[in-house]
């Protein structure tokens, strides 16, 4: 009898694991004007999307006074009534390095500035994501920041965490926020080599086993842009945005020398950027393989389900790049 009793508990066990509710699928909206294309929309619907992480302004200082001011708010070009909106602060570093910083102004006027745009246009958000990627020079004006936001915005609070914030929290400090959302981007350095700064593994696998130590919850955001590293003598120029591979195969001023590089053949202007003879041009694009290899390498690290995974960003030139059901190939991982 304890056998059988213990077969059924085991057997309605596995089934309440299996019926674990997978992650939804948000998207972060890094542009400045709001105005979504058709093959935007489609993507947000095919996906069940009902949360839109949507960068309201930046923070960063006055170059004459070097007071923090906000930069290229966000303007709203349609309704938003079909949305779960969560306005997203990105604060430079630099910032919250300045010595004597004021922070409670600081506080004060970003939410203020945050609730003006809500009003004008009937937005009411839920939750407000601060984006800062603090360091042990800036930690201690960055968490007090977030605990008077928090107290000011009565809202509920999330935060971008980086790599190096988990794996070394106990230096680097957890803010006081009701959720993270870990970056799983930008790991390298943007270099002339061959490497993928957006995404390296070998990079990833030096901090993942310090996820299940980090004891805030957190969700994941994926990266789904490129960009083109432009190297010239070696060096460093630039990024270059909207730039594919299959673009630039199709363009006679440009040569492919490897998987990754493309030399200028001709001196050129392509998208109001002058190309030099003998430059180069190193892409740097996340494949379908590499979401589903980061979502595999998250799960099998994490502690805890993430709620959402946020893909950045939401753009119809980052879109045409993947099979439509990739985002629910990603969510599926988990």
């Amino acid at each position: 009898m304890k056998k059988i009793f213990f077969l059924i508990l085991l057997f309605f066990l596995v089934i309440s694991c299996n019926d674990t509710p997978k992650p939804i699928v948000s998207f972060y909206y890094w542009k400045t004007i709001f105005k979504l294309s058709e093959i935007e929309k489609e993507a947000l619907l095919d996906n069940n999307v009902c949360k839109i992480y949507i960068r309201y302004f930046d923070i960063d200082l006055h170059p004459k006074d070097t007071s923090p001011i906000p930069l290229t708010p966000i303007r709203f070009m349609e309704k938003m009534n079909s949305f779960d909106i969560v306005p997203v602060v990105y604060i430079k570093n630099k910032v919250m390095l300045k010595p004597n910083l004021d922070i409670e102004d600081l506080a004060q006027k970003t939410v203020k500035l945050i609730n003006e745009i809500n009003s004008k246009n009937n937005i009411n958000s839920k939750e407000i994501q601060i984006d800062c990627d603090w360091t042990l020079s800036s930690k201690d004006n960055y968490l007090k920041f977030i605990e008077l936001f928090k107290k000011l915005s009565q809202k509920k609070i999330s935060a971008t965490i980086r790599l190096h914030q988990i794996k070394y929290f106990r230096k680097t400090k957890i803010p006081n926020v009701d959720s993270g959302v870990l970056m799983y981007y930008n790991m390298g350095r943007i270099a002339p080599d061959s490497l993928n700064s957006v995404y390296d593994k070998k990079v990833a696998d030096r901090y993942l086993k310090s996820l299940k130590k980090y004891p805030l919850h957190l969700d994941f955001a994926l990266p789904i842009y490129s960009w083109a590293v432009h190297i010239r003598n070696q060096k460093v120029t630039g990024l270059r945005s909207k730039l594919n591979i299959n673009e630039l195969k199709k363009d006679k001023n440009f040569e492919q020398i490897s998987a990754v590089f493309f030399k200028v053949k001709y001196a050129n202007y392509k998208n109001g950027i002058f190309y030099e003879e003998n430059d180069v041009l190193k892409i740097e694009a996340i494949s379908s393989e590499d979401l589903i290899e980061m979502a595999e390498n998250l799960n099998d690290n994490s502690s805890q389900k993430p709620n959402e995974i946020i893909f950045y960003d939401l753009d119809e030139f980052n879109l045409k790049n993947y099979e439509k059901n990739i985002f629910k190939q990603v969510v599926s991982c988990f």
